[in-house]
């Protein structure tokens, strides 16, 4: 058996993982054309390099089916339920930095924090008898974000893609979204509350609890874990 260290399969991502491994004396390299989802480590024996899309990393830890993985804190805290459970942080990696934040209209000019999202939901309710809709694919999150604020009157709709423009587009009332640097938003006229982030989020090194591992990967994952020093 190997250790599986799964990576992001293309762009900055990827680019950046690299860069963390090599200057800690892991070459991690794609090996073949862009389009094959193969690669090499040298520098340490016993481990194999998987390239996912990030967004599958946190499912293949919790799976057990990779041992470690690269991959946002959003993902995992989202996608996993009892995510400390299924896998532990190794290290915070310095890149991929983004919040997850809750972002209105800039017209509602009384709506800047939680407790005054939380008049404004109810008051929604009363106008137009049907809940706030706040549009965002961090269902998860951003449900047990608002449950501990109080906030109740409000629905989540799914939104895969361009969030943003869910409120131009009269889809939405408000968005909880990623963003490092809220130009996206302001170009949308919107705002961020007044309030922490619902997550900070960075690219992270996780370790599945849940692989199986025998002496030979035990002895491979200490080996890295001594170069890498998490």
């Amino acid at each position: 058996m190997t250790i599986k260290l799964g990576v992001p399969s293309k762009g900055r991502l990827m680019e950046k993982t690299f860069d963390w491994f090599g200057e800690r004396g892991v070459t991690l390299a794609r090996t073949g054309s862009d389009r094959e989802y193969a690669g090499a480590v040298d520098g340490v024996d016993g481990i194999e390099l998987v390239l996912l899309s990030a967004g599958e990393i946190p499912r293949e830890l919790a799976a057990g089916r990779i041992n470690l993985g690269v991959t946002g804190t959003d993902l995992v805290q989202e996608k996993l339920v009892q995510w400390d459970q299924k896998v532990e942080p190794l290290a915070e990696l310095g890149f991929g930095h983004a919040d997850l934040i809750l972002a209105v209209p800039n017209c509602w000019v009384d709506v800047n924090t939680l407790d005054d999202l939380d008049a404004a939901a109810a008051a929604f309710r009363t106008e137009h008898g049907f809940r706030m809709r706040i549009a965002t694919k961090y269902h998860r999150l951003v449900r047990n974000y608002l449950h501990r604020a109080g906030v109740a009157d409000y629905q989540l709709v799914d939104s895969q893609g361009a969030t943003e423009g869910t409120v131009k587009n009269l889809t939405a009332e408000a968005v909880a979204d990623i963003t490092s640097s809220g130009e996206t938003l302001r170009a949308n006229h919107l705002k961020i509350l007044e309030e922490e982030p619902v997550l900070r989020s960075q690219a992270t090194l996780f370790r599945s609890r849940n692989a199986r591992l025998d002496a030979s990967d035990r002895a491979a994952l200490t080996a890295l874990r001594d170069l890498l020093a998490v």
